[in-house]
């Protein structure tokens, strides 16, 4: 092989490899958060989540991107390692997807065969990808074309190798050196050594495939442990994720590699024994790119219908390889696992995930602080304190999160969702803020043991039923994107700044007939700003949601238009609102 020849072989690799890159990435990115979803809540059961696991690694073309997002999904706690097990077999099973893919290179000829030949469609899969990139609009069809790119770049760089590795078929000192690896243990050795430091089987079975096609000397013998080899080596990827992770997830790791090392031995095992036997006749026949394929399926489901009776023995292995140390008390779940920003789309739906959980607590404290002003109690009032840190601990989370995800390439749906979350979690922390202002003035009406009088603790009430339902309304809008539901949070936000000033006009006359104290006072004025602040901030989580649904930019120029337009079903709403909510005589 000459220096022209070797230099094309490696640069047919870096543009294979890129494919891939590209090729995974992008198909990641199309399917969005639905990744996460589906890996979140089917996998209850044990075969759905085999099924599960083949299906959306043969989507991502990469077991690796699976198995790290297992290690992420248990490190959250989002998923029990139990859960994980199947999807893992089923990783093993969906990554052989790629393989048959490469195999399309071996098809020559003329008829149907060429028709399905990589130099047939690949060119014009790659013109049509070109087109759709740049000159669409669309984010979704410009992810299509970077699909359809990735494919082209994967099987362009499959060709060049192929053209290189050809003046290798009649090279003895390559046929010399291949035969070493019929040795099984060699050829376990060396697959997944070249696996690890490539980090990614779908790679080293595509140079195995290559060699196949074009040289001739790849044989059964020799093909079969280099691929069982090449699947331990995929195990080093969630190794190196696990790293710094809980027990838990360290576990999932653990598994992945126990079920490709015991998988590998068993095999070999019987079949070398059966080889012995009957002596196979086929052992040193030599096999192409669609034999590569069948050897790597074949293994992958064996290995996976060995283990599915076996999944709590395994569980068990794993944890007695990572052990819990006497008395250890185990460490507080982080909420947002890094690990999952390799993958955009499933950590802005996790992210999303433990913004819901955050909203849903920052309703439950304001609820909390409301029905304190009626009815202190002191340990309510240090659990709503306990809920406003653990709210900030979210926003702090969550915020980071954030940031660090935007530096990815995102498409304009999840730039959206980014730009929602970043701006309603700000106002979720001020509205636990103003929970604990309420209770505080609860707290302190109890400690002094003053009451308002009767006619003020109904329109108080009131004013708390107002913002219990402007409460609701934005929380629900927010955590089912309804935009409906969203447009009907102004008009109540109005009311409620009415009854603000109607409720301070009356306490001025109240203090005037004497019937009221200034010390009262000062502590409804307090919860009065906050009753209005909480509904301000009610406002922003709705008019976040549909400005970015609508495309619409400056909240106040938004909220102008609303009303100009809108000005007529905009009033009526609010007069429905103060009919609702109407003050006392």
């Amino acid at each position: 092989m000459t220096v022209k020849d070797l230099l094309a072989m490696l640069g047919g690799l870096a543009v294979f490899m890129f494919g891939m890159h590209t090729l995974s990435g992008a198909l990641e990115k199309f399917a969005g958060g639905k990744l996460e979803n589906w890996l979140e809540k089917m996998t209850s059961n044990l075969l759905k989540g085999v099924a599960l696991g083949a299906g959306v690694t043969a989507m991502i073309q990469s077991s690796a991107a699976t198995t790290v997002m297992l290690v992420g999904f248990v490190n959250s706690g989002i998923m029990k390692l139990s859960q994980a097990i199947g999807v893992i077999m089923g990783a093993n099973i969906g990554t052989t997807a790629t393989g048959w893919i490469l195999s399309l290179t071996a098809l020559e000829g003329s008829g149907i065969a060429a028709v399905f030949s990589p130099t047939t469609f690949t060119p014009v899969l790659a013109i049509i990808g070109v087109v759709l990139a740049m000159f669409t609009k669309s984010d979704r069809k410009k992810t299509f074309g970077t699909i359809l790119i990735g494919f082209s770049l994967l099987m362009f760089g499959m060709n060049t190798m192929s053209g290189a590795a050809s003046v290798l078929q009649d090279n003895e000192q390559f046929r010399e050196f291949m035969v070493m690896f019929t040795n099984p243990f060699l050829g376990v050795l060396v697959g997944a050594l070249l696996t690890a430091v490539l980090q990614s089987s779908s790679v080293s079975i595509g140079i195995l495939q290559t060699l196949s096609n074009q040289t001739g000397t790849i044989t059964y013998s020799i093909a079969l442990p280099i691929i069982l080899g090449q699947n331990i080596g995929s195990c080093v990827t969630a190794l190196i994720s696990a790293i710094g992770a809980n027990k838990s997830a360290k576990r999932v790791a653990i598994v992945h590699l126990y079920f490709n090392v015991i998988g590998t031995l068993v095999f070999l095992s019987l079949f070398y024994l059966i080889n012995a036997l009957v002596d196979l006749p086929f052992m040193e026949q030599q096999l192409n790119s669609v034999g590569i394929a069948v050897i790597h399926t074949a293994f992958n489901l064996t290995a996976t219908l060995l283990f599915l009776p076996f999944t709590k023995q395994l569980e068990k292995l794993a944890c007695l390889t990572i052990r819990d140390k006497p008395g250890e008390e185990s460490l507080e779940v982080p909420m947002l696992d890094k690990r999952l920003l390799n993958t955009p789309s499933v950590a802005i739906e996790q992210c999303r995930n433990v913004a819901y959980k955050m909203a849903a607590l920052t309703k439950k404290t304001l609820l909390m602080s409301l029905d304190a002003v009626t009815n202190y109690d002191a340990k309510i009032a240090q659990d709503i304190i306990d809920n406003e840190n653990a709210i900030d601990l979210y926003e702090d989370n969550i915020g980071s999160y954030i940031l660090k995800i935007s530096s990815k390439d995102l498409s304009v749906n999840d730039s959206q969702v980014v730009s929602n979350l970043l701006h309603t979690i700000g106002d979720l922390e001020r509205i636990s803020d103003h929970a604990v202002n309420i209770v505080e003035a609860a707290e302190e009406m109890h400690t002094k043991k003053v009451r308002f009088s009767k006619s003020a603790e109904k329109e108080v009430g009131i004013m708390i039923r107002a913002v219990t339902e402007i409460l609701d309304m934005s929380i629900k809008a927010f955590m089912t994107s309804d935009v409906a539901l969203a447009k009907e949070v102004e008009p109540l936000e109005d009311v409620i700044d009415g009854l603000r000033a109607e409720l301070k006009n009356r306490h001025v006359q109240r203090l005037r007939d004497g019937l009221c104290t200034i010390e009262l006072g000062f502590i409804l004025q307090d919860l009065l700003t906050n009753f209005e602040r909480v509904s301000d901030h009610c406002s922003n989580i709705a008019v976040c949601l549909i400005q970015i649904k609508e495309n619409s930019l400056d909240t106040h120029e938004y909220m102008n238009e609303l009303k100009r337009l809108e000005k007529s079903e905009f009033m009526d709403e609010v007069n429905l609102y103060k009919s609702k909510y109407v003050l006392p005589e």
